[in-house]
């Protein structure tokens, strides 16, 4: 049965930083309010704000629940073995993670308790490549949808037994190993408006899958294009960035996909330290004031300089390249952008210390880096003629930033140096969790979560639930943190 919906109250501190704000992208912005629209809600996606690793189907990291409210903030950690980089949450409340333990890195999905983040069940999948596994959304059934190790489509549920407890379980499984090499394997998927699940492979194949039919339809994308992160899906189209472009794809009617247009972007000249490959690290973001679709955007991986690039879904047209991530020095981000409205907002990965990158990666330039963090905003001018760096940070965001449209707060997990003032990273970093007024850059609220490598929250992303807990993965399991 349902979970009661908890509101969680706003915090003093959001309501004082949002009575200062300006609204993202020009127009008033309140807890009231709320923000310009994130992209359209996917009828065949769970709840926005927890259906995707990044929030929804247009990848905007940004959720429409509050976060911890007024009260001191606590957190917990419940230990799985395990890196979880995937936490979503169905219409029922349940999170269910996806994480890799770590010994055997065999997949494995866990079903939460909403109350204390203990693991309820939990259901082996079949092993894959490094990044294989790692994207999945919640469908509108509250279905993980993940493609596994044996290249297929599963749909898994969770379901309460008789005596009280519960089970996981595949409820269907599509094969789509007709189309994937035996040596391949689907990095990205999410659902488009038609109820198909578009999938990205590592190697480059873009597909499509009815599995009301089983119908699958693929698309070679150009050799020696590589996709490392996952895709989105908007009303327009399909977009997905490969090491080398990003692409709007649409379906014909038979479901094969087909390239409505296509944009090269600075690759730079080899894989930076702090990326998991040699280009952009960006699963492409949707974002617009008006649809909450009007634009795509990444970050590229210029030698000098990352930039943000801004594109007219339409057509592809290049809106803006501005160069992010300048307070810092550090130029790279593994990390997808937040947008929502007019406004972007970059964290920089430059120099994370990733325990493994994925095969073929290829050696980083320079071959190590101090962690030098960043956080940057960008706005989109009102008339789309252009952007405009609005402010920049040397923030040291550990984790993807999630932006609330109703508490109007950035939250992420930041890795403080074990010495202040030094840009170094160690194995007995303090972890904290903050709040950000996205007006100023500025931190409003925060706490520690732990100390050393057990809290490490590896660039992976957080999820607001609906009762308003922050759950963060972490390479050891899931932070839970609230207040009260």
């Amino acid at each position: 049965m349902p979970r009661p919906y908890r509101r969680s109250a706003v915090t003093l501190l959001a309501a004082l930083a949002l009575a200062a704000t300006t609204a993202l992208g020009g127009s008033p912005a309140s807890a009231a309010t709320g923000f310009a629209p994130a992209p359209p809600h996917n009828p065949y996606a769970g709840p926005d704000g927890t259906a995707t690793m990044h929030g929804d189907t247009g990848s905007s990291d940004t959720t429409p629940l509050a976060g911890p409210g007024a009260g001191t903030l606590s957190s917990s950690r419940t230990a799985l073995a395990s890196a979880c980089p995937t936490v979503l949450a169905g219409a029922d409340g349940y999170p269910v993670a996806l994480c890799t333990p770590i010994f055997g890195q065999v997949p494995t999905v866990h079903l939460l308790d909403p109350d204390d983040g203990s693991s309820l069940a939990e259901l082996a999948l079949t092993k894959g490549s490094l990044l294989g596994g790692v994207y999945a959304y919640i469908d509108h059934k509250d279905r993980l949808v993940v493609a596994d190790g044996s290249r297929s489509l599963l749909r898994v549920g969770h379901h309460r037994q008789t005596d009280g407890s519960w089970k996981l379980s595949v409820d269907s499984t599509l094969s789509l190993a007709s189309v994937i090499p035996e040596d391949d394997a689907v990095t990205g998927l999410s659902p488009d408006w038609q109820g198909r699940v578009w999938f990205a492979t590592g190697g480059g194949t873009v597909g499509t899958a009815d599995d009301t039919t089983g119908t699958v339809r693929a698309l070679a994308l150009p050799a020696g294009e590589r996709v490392a992160n996952s895709i989105s899906t908007a009303p327009q189209g399909t977009a997905v960035t490969t090491t080398h472009a990003t692409y709007l794809l649409t379906a014909g009617a038979d479901g094969t996909p087909k390239i409505t247009w296509r944009k090269p972007y600075d690759r730079g000249t080899a894989r930076k330290p702090g990326l998991l490959s040699w280009g952009s690290g960006s699963t492409p973001t949707f974002f617009g004031p008006a649809s909450g679709t009007e634009y795509v955007t990444i970050v590229d991986n210029g030698d000098s300089a990352a930039h943000l690039e801004v594109y007219r879904t339409s057509d592809g047209a290049t809106v803006c390249r501005v160069p992010v991530l300048t307070a810092s020095g550090g130029p790279g981000s593994e990390n997808s952008p937040v947008a929502i409205g007019r406004s972007v907002f970059v964290a920089g990965t430059y120099g994370y210390p990733y325990p493994a990158v994925p095969e073929g990666a290829g050696d980083s330039v320079p071959a190590s880096a101090d962690f030098t963090g960043g956080l940057s905003r960008v706005d989109v001018a009102a008339d789309g003629s252009g952007c405009s760096l609005v402010w920049d940070n040397a923030l040291r965001s550990a984790a993807v930033p999630k932006l609330s449209s109703a508490d109007g707060l950035l939250r992420t997990v930041l890795r403080d140096p074990l010495i202040p003032g030094t840009q170094g990273t160690s194995l007995l970093d303090p972890y904290r969790y903050a709040e950000i007024d996205p007006a100023t850059g500025k931190v409003v609220r925060s706490a520690r979560v732990g100390i050393g490598s057990l809290y490490d929250s590896l660039q992976m992303a957080g999820t607001i639930t609906r009762d308003g807990a922050y759950l963060q993965g972490t390479v050891t399991g899931v932070v839970r943190v609230t207040a009260g």
